[in-house]
């Protein structure tokens, strides 16, 4: 059974930095590429960054590219979103996601979803 658990999630005053992590199990994790995505109240799903299943090759939002960082470690199964100079319009619930090998930005690429940890950005 596939796994995928993400934390680090919280409250932060904007400025702020915050690192997910996300933790899989039940799958060859070196195997496949990794997503983050995120929902913000009353709003659609939306990409955030991915990175290839070697990490060879990273995709970014414009909307974060510069703050938001994506890496993997293939050897603990973990991928992680470090998100520096949060802004109110960061809050959401963060999805992390596993699929295909390629960093791709369309969430129908990816087969698993985790359950999501939420960040809340103050002003």
């Amino acid at each position: 059974q596939v796994q995928l658990v993400e934390s680090g999630g919280g409250l932060v005053q904007a400025g702020g930095s915050l690192r997910l992590p996300c933790a899989a199990s039940g799958l060859t994790f070196s195997r496949y590429a990794m997503g983050w995505f995120r929902q913000a109240p009353g709003k659609e799903r939306e990409f955030v960054a991915a990175i290839s299943w070697s990490g060879g090759a990273t995709n970014y939002a414009t909307s974060v590219k510069g703050r938001f960082t994506i890496s993997r470690d293939n050897a603990k199964n973990n991928v992680y979103l470090q998100i520096n100079s949060l802004k109110p319009e960061d809050t959401a619930v963060y999805y992390c996601a596993a699929g295909g090998n390629y960093a791709y930005t369309r969430g129908s690429a990816y087969n698993y979803w985790g359950q999501g940890t939420q960040v809340t950005v103050s002003s």
